[in-house]
């Protein structure tokens, strides 16, 4: 019997783009599925700059006008590796009906009874700062830092210690300042999660346990207080599984898609 078609939307996570997907999308493409792999704004090849977003909604827009434009009938595989878990639930809330499963990829998952901010000083609490990630003060020094760059050190030893060297050198040239949001207020009606919306769209988690930037155990503590359908392991992985298993990563995006979708 023929595999039927299935469409896979890849979100890439802080500093990178639609880039870091090349392998994984050859190979999804190779076995026969559609897949897209978007920029989000001032990310990858996208026109704008950090400094131009306001707010998570001005980062978000590429994500949002893509599942605006879906057929009413189509419903597609959203992936999400590190914050773009963040940004593919902001999706769910706004376009429950066009996914048909969500899959986290060592990534962020909020929830409806699991905000940004619990996230962020979770993540904190349980890792080091970035002792060589480089920050702009664009309101000045007294102020928190608007933006984020990661430096080489963490690349190597946090994200890419597990992958192909030629893949931490091309991140290298092509990773760009990430914006930080520092209206609370905003952040948190901005990705605010229902159980009506959020809630009703199925999803999985892939655990990868090598991960030295959202380690193993935070990932589980984020599995505990907000519990996905089904987890996945994937073992020997670093925090960029694109990169490190992409076979693997792919088998897995294939089981998932055949079993939701």
């Amino acid at each position: 019997m023929e595999k039927r078609e299935r469409h896979f939307v890849l979100v890439h996570g802080a500093c990178h783009g639609a880039w870091n997907w090349y392998k994984v999308v050859t190979l999804l493409k190779s076995a026969g599925h559609k897949v897209t792999a978007l920029d989000l704004a001032a990310s990858g090849i996208h026109p704008k700059q950090a400094h131009e977003l306001r707010s998570l909604s001005d980062y978000l827009a590429p994500l949002m006008e893509f599942m605006a434009s879906l057929p009413a009938e189509e419903r597609v595989i959203l992936v999400g590796l590190s914050f773009g878990g963040a940004c593919i639930s902001v999706a769910m809330e706004k376009f429950p009906e066009k996914i048909s499963v969500a899959v986290y990829a060592t990534a962020l998952m909020p929830g409806p009874d699991l905000d940004f901010l619990a996230l962020n000083e979770q993540r904190s609490q349980r890792s080091d700062p970035p002792k060589d990630a480089q920050f702009t003060f664009d309101q000045g020094p007294n102020n928190p830092p608007t933006s984020m760059l990661f430096g080489y050190n963490i690349m190597a030893t946090k994200l890419y210690q597990l992958s192909p060297p030629e893949d931490l050198t091309l991140a290298m040239s092509l990773v760009r300042p990430f914006r930080l949001y520092g209206d609370n207020a905003l952040l948190l009606k901005e990705s605010e999660l229902t159980k009506e919306k959020y809630g009703s769209v199925r999803r999985v988690y892939i655990v990868c346990d090598q991960d030295n930037i959202i380690k193993e155990d935070y990932q589980r503590w984020m599995i505990k207080n907000n519990p996905a359908d089904e987890v996945k392991v994937i073992t020997g992985s670093d925090h960029m599984v694109m990169f490190s298993k992409p076979k693997e990563l792919c088998s897995c995006l294939q089981e998932i898609a055949e079993k939701y979708s």
